[in-house]
């Protein structure tokens, strides 16, 4: 899957007649990384064929859990030399010779910047401007007549030393991996004019002009890169990230009047004759580049998440600091409504339909929110005195199906984010039934749970138990929200939106040795009825026998 800033497509054909070439590739995103690799086995070698879909898996796989202290150079090149080693040594005990071979070109683009290396004479090319850049090197012999002769490979020597480059990257670039089955096809004045239709464009051009009769396997990966990474540029911003601060400060022409977190970094403030609300990012920002990477993202969230649950958010452009601006609701929390009060049935069910239409909202961008919890919904009163509620608290916005994502506070955490399983809609479904069953009770269906402790998740009460206006078929929803087993568990939040808008269409749910009397109140006392019937016939029996 590509990012949403770059398109990409990617082609292979075998030569000739036959079925499989000795060609592979692949392109994934990964995290904030998008990562393209084109390898060719070398024909020479027995397993040329091999050795290329090894080392195209081998890369993907590693740059999925590299170290998170490692640089992208480190981590590309480390890589390369680990996967030469691997089939370097595996071919000499094997054959005694070098036949797992292959050539290898990568790219790997975080933010507006590229990565890349090669080993061999697969290339890599950038086309800008009208113009095409090979910026790739190719390791093959110089002398006439023997041009395909490589000079390096991957697994054809102990040693490997690639050719490492950096580059940065901008809106309508336009970036080619290939074998040389196709540029030895296609001059650049082809290839250049191919790039604007893509991957399988541009081999099957190749393919005609060889009537259909390739001569080489041949294969191309195309990046296009739409849009300029948003990111990236608000994080190349140099901005002051201040270390103190106080009621009273002014920082572009905010005046800070209150902090409104423990740490002081999110503040009240006052400009000309509004109030509105201020986060800073951490000062472990200015050393930690993760801890700022962070915040960014954040604040590009906050700035391009526009829906009326969420408030309304700005970066100024003219800011001299690291913050982002909200809107501010006049109104308290849901966790400081719940210190005093409960929420009434319909502003439950307000609630859940709230939090799954903002769930569905971030789906569209491949998002989940993270920590839905009361304090992070505001409750803010209508003109008539009706209550809206509102989600703050961009911080833990993450991707969807993220699976080291640290989002979540452990009460509202379903069973399997304990186990560290990716975040899924399954599990934001359990934290928005977790709340719904808090907001309309007043209790934690599996007790509140500290940080750090591994919980033991034991059967939940009816939430009519402890409130008794909780309709039946809504005890249903809110249990099959937070169904322990997540294949008992709504999977998508259209489920359980549709059952919240069609009770009369709900079939009742009963948590796993639920008592009879819950599961079937009719059934029980018709089978008490029938008990109660034979019973009083036997005393009667032994009464007059």
């Amino acid at each position: 899957m590509a990012s949403n800033n770059i398109k990409t497509s990617g082609f292979s054909l075998a030569k000739r007649k036959e079925l499989t070439g000795d060609d592979f590739y692949g392109v994934k995103t990964i995290g904030n990384l998008t990562v393209a690799i084109v390898c060719d086995g070398v024909g020479s070698a027995t397993e040329g064929a091999q050795a290329a879909q090894r080392t195209t898996n081998y890369l993907l796989n590693n740059l999925k859990i590299r170290p998170k202290m490692w640089s992208l150079e480190k981590s590309i090149l480390s890589f390369i030399k680990s996967i030469n080693d691997i089939l370097y040594e595996e071919s000499q005990v094997n054959y005694e010779s070098s036949e797992l071979v292959t050539t290898l070109t990568i790219v790997v683009i975080q933010g507006n910047r590229l990565y890349g290396a090669n080993v061999g004479d697969s290339r890599v090319y950038l086309h800008r401007n009208n113009k095409l850049n090979q910026l790739s090197t190719d390791h093959a012999m110089d002398e006439p007549g023997y041009e395909n002769v490589l000079t390096q490979a991957i697994g054809i020597a102990k040693d490997v030393e690639p050719y490492y480059f950096e580059n940065s990257i901008q809106k309508d670039d336009k970036i080619l991996l290939c074998s040389d089955g196709l540029y030895n096809i296609l001059d650049d004045e082809a290839l250049e004019k191919g790039m604007e239709l893509g991957a399988h464009s541009l081999v099957k051009k190749a393919s005609k002009i060889e009537g259909e009769n390739l001569p080489d396997d041949t294969t191309a990966v195309v990046l296009d890169i739409l849009k300029a990474n948003e990111v990236a540029i608000l994080k190349m911003q140099n901005l002051l990230i201040p270390h103190n601060l106080q009621e009273g400060d002014v920082i572009d022409g905010y005046t800070l009047t209150k902090s409104l977190i423990q740490n002081d970094r999110t503040w009240l403030v006052h400009k000309k004759t509004k109030d509105y609300v201020l986060k800073f990012a951490p000062m472990e920002a200015i050393e930690d580049e993760l801890t700022l990477d962070i915040f960014v993202k954040e604040a590009w969230n906050a700035k391009r998440l526009k829906a009326n649950f969420f408030p309304k958010a700005v970066i100024p452009k003219n800011r001299t600091a690291r913050y982002y601006v909200m809107q501010l609701f006049a109104g308290e929390d849901l966790d400081s409504f719940l210190s005093h009060k409960h929420i009434t049935i319909d502003d439950g069910v307000s609630l859940a339909s709230t939090l799954l239409q903002m769930s569905q909202y971030l789906l569209k961008f491949d998002l989940i929110h993270g920590d839905i919890k009361p304090p992070n919904i505001m409750i803010a009163k209508d003109e008539k005195e009706n209550i809206n509620f509102k989600i703050i608290d961009f911080g833990s916005i993450t991707e969807i199906f993220s699976s080291d994502s640290q989002a979540g506070t452990p009460s509202f955490l379903s069973p399997e984010r304990f186990l560290n399983e990716a975040i899924s809609e399954s599990s934001e479904i359990f934290s928005i039934g977790v709340t719904l069953y808090l907001a309309l009770t007043g209790k934690y269906p599996y007790g509140e749970i500290e940080p750090f402790q591994t919980p033991t998740f034991k059967e939940a009460k009816l939430p009519s138990f402890y409130n008794k206006n909780i309709p039946s078929w809504l005890d249903s929803v809110i249990l099959r929200a937070i169904a322990i087993n997540k294949e008992e568990r709504y999977s998508h939040y259209s489920e359980m939106a549709y059952e919240l808008n069609n009770p009369s269409k709900i079939k009742p749910y009963f948590v796993k040795n639920a008592p009879l009397i819950e599961r079937s109140p009719l059934l029980f006392y018709r089978r008490a009825f029938i008990l109660s019937t034979i019973v009083n016939f036997i005393l009667i029996y032994i009464a007059f026998k």
